[in-house]
């Protein structure tokens, strides 16, 4: 085994700026949610939504799936918080890494379904907008895992073996007196890289299949789901950090495969193209020549006489809905 044949893991899970030590895992989860809402704007914007909803809406969903994504790490993982020798305490130190997918997307639509509501969007719109923004944000957030030396596969001793070091409280590895350099623990599979790779892969097909068969009725969302939980079902089988058991399965394998099923019987059952109009109320869209729409506005009230119309066939047209 040479250097260049292995995945050299971070000594510190800390990044000075200024002097000030912050969580790298936190700062991943914070570069997630900034490309999750840049992209997300930039999808929504080009179905007709305004600028800044969606950022309105973040502030809803982004607080629920903090909280939703911790509660299922705890509450799957409860030795390290609850069990022999655990901290309880622990459960609130988010920045030490921890955050379950599952709990974060179920409490963040939640968060996200209020935002829509309060603020008149179709929750199908919103979740189709949405995706790809989140899976790519969760590929970001796996490089947190890198840098906490943690949720590693077995051991091997192949091409992509990742060296993982054990840190202290302080997130620095343990230096080893004989040689002076940070303590090895062993070479293991890089499921985080798996998960990460397999995370950008699906936004890009997310990408590609909207903009080829323009899907609409929450139907994106849902490939997002399906796809996700079709490579995490693999990829959590490799893992070796602790887990509960049902059945000798990890928890998270069963919750992949129901939850991708469900997502596949969606898509199987439901069948549509984008909405008219991303908002519940009575709005009017404008579309171009290709179909696309281009923004809303409130639909005029009887009797005013504001001019919507364009003259020939190179403007926006109007649809009423």
């Amino acid at each position: 085994m040479t250097f260049l044949a292995t995945i050299p893991s971070p000594t510190r899970n800390q990044i000075d700026i200024f002097g000030l030590p912050l969580r790298a895992y936190a700062l991943c989860i914070l570069a997630g949610i900034v490309v999750a809402i840049w992209l997300s704007s930039r999808r929504w914007l080009a179905r007709g939504g305004k600028q800044g909803e969606i950022l309105d809406l973040a502030l809803w969903a982004v607080p629920f799936g903090i909280i939703g994504g911790r509660l299922y790490h705890v509450i799957t993982t409860p030795s390290p918080y609850f069990g022999e020798n655990g901290d309880p305490i622990k459960a609130l130190y988010i920045w030490e890494g921890g955050l379950g997918i599952w709990g974060a997307i179920a409490f963040g639509a939640v968060g996200a379904w209020i935002g829509a509501r309060k603020m008149g969007l179709r929750m199908a719109s919103v979740a189709d907008a949405l995706a790809p923004g989140l899976i790519f944000a969760q590929a970001i957030g796996r490089l947190g895992n890198w840098f906490n030396n943690e949720l590693y596969g077995g051991r091997t001793d192949g091409a992509l073996a990742l060296e993982i070091h054990e840190l202290d409280a302080d997130g620095t590895a343990y230096i080893d007196p004989a040689t002076g350099e940070a303590n090895v623990v062993g070479l293991f599979q890089p499921t985080f890289l798996y998960e990460m790779t397999w995370n950008v892969l699906v936004g890009v097909a997310l990408l590609w299949l909207d903009k080829r068969f323009r899907m609409g009725r929450g139907r994106v969302f849902a490939a997002y789901v399906g796809l996700y939980c079709f490579g995490r079902f693999f990829i959590e089988q490799m893992r070796t950090d602790p887990a509960e058991l049902i059945l000798g399965q990890r928890i998270n394998v069963w919750t992949a495969l129901f939850v991708g099923l469900a997502a596949a019987a969606y898509l199987i059952l439901v069948k549509g193209t984008r909405e008219a109009t991303p908002y519940t109320d009575d709005r009017t869209a404008f579309v171009d020549a290709e179909g696309e729409p281009t923004g809303y506005t409130p639909v005029l009230a009887a009797g005013d006489s504001h001019d919507t119309s364009t003259d020939g066939d190179s403007g926006p047209e109007r649809r009423t809905r």
